[in-house]
């Protein structure tokens, strides 16, 4: 527990630091987006919830407009106090309503449960819906909310819900 809470603060002075100097940065292309988050994962079992810590990176560059909204790949990884781990990669969607943003996402991953909560199966499917607010140009601060299942492919599916505060940065 007090190695995540070392972990997330470290990450979080280095971007809120990065942001307050971004102004004297001249960068060419805003094109790499960092989203850290921390939460609660598993908050509706209270046998086996615990504090989560993660971080998602989305390269801007590879944007698509489509007929289902602005598409784009992100890849990311978060692990838990009770040292459970997910490495995942997907698409997530951007809608865009004035200063508020609403982002849903779709990422299959590999997770290892550690000392935590037992999904049933190495790959694991998180769908995620985000709701952001436009903190400055470069800033967004937001919630999001997840739920991790693996289809049924293993023996058991317990799956698992969980909810994040983010901060998310571009540079």
């Amino acid at each position: 527990m007090k190695y995540l809470r070392i972990c997330y603060l470290v990450i979080l002075s280095f971007l809120i630091s990065s942001s307050i100097f971004a102004e004297d940065i001249k960068v060419n292309d805003d094109n790499t987006k960092f989203n850290v988050y921390s939460g609660m994962f598993d908050f509706s079992d209270n046998g086996k919830r615990s504090t989560l810590i993660g971080f998602q990176h989305q390269n801007t560059d590879l944007n698509r407009d489509t007929f289902l909204g602005n598409l784009s790949p992100i890849t990311g990884f978060m692990f838990t106090a009770d040292s459970a781990a997910y490495l995942y990669t997907g698409i997530q969607a951007q809608y865009s309503l004035g200063a508020l943003n609403i982002t849903p996402s779709f990422t299959p991953g590999l997770y290892n449960q550690g000392d935590g909560k037992d999904l049933g199966h190495l790959l694991e499917f998180k769908s995620e819906v985000q709701i952001s607010l436009n903190f400055s140009k470069n800033s967004q601060l937001g919630f999001s909310y997840n739920h991790l299942s693996n289809a049924s492919l293993g023996d058991k599916n317990p799956g698992a819900n969980s909810y994040m505060f983010n901060f998310f940065k571009t540079f």
